[in-house]
């Protein structure tokens, strides 16, 4: 659904780091080196960028007015 703030597992911040990964991934660089540079190191935060499905558009089309 939505990026969590922090790592379940280590605490570690993270949401801010998700939209510059999203945005190089689209470019086409591969996501071990994304990840990488972005300082997540930490095979849990890893998992959690990996496993991320963005389903915050498809639930806002069903939002009652």
């Amino acid at each position: 659904m939505i990026i969590p703030i922090r790592c379940f597992s280590c605490g570690k911040p993270l949401a801010h780091l998700w939209e510059e990964y999203q945005e190089r991934i689209k470019k086409g660089e591969e996501p071990k080196k994304v990840m990488n540079d972005l300082g997540l190191e930490r095979y849990c935060c890893r998992a959690l960028f990996l496993g991320q499905v963005d389903l915050i558009d498809t639930i806002a089309r069903f939002k009652k007015h």
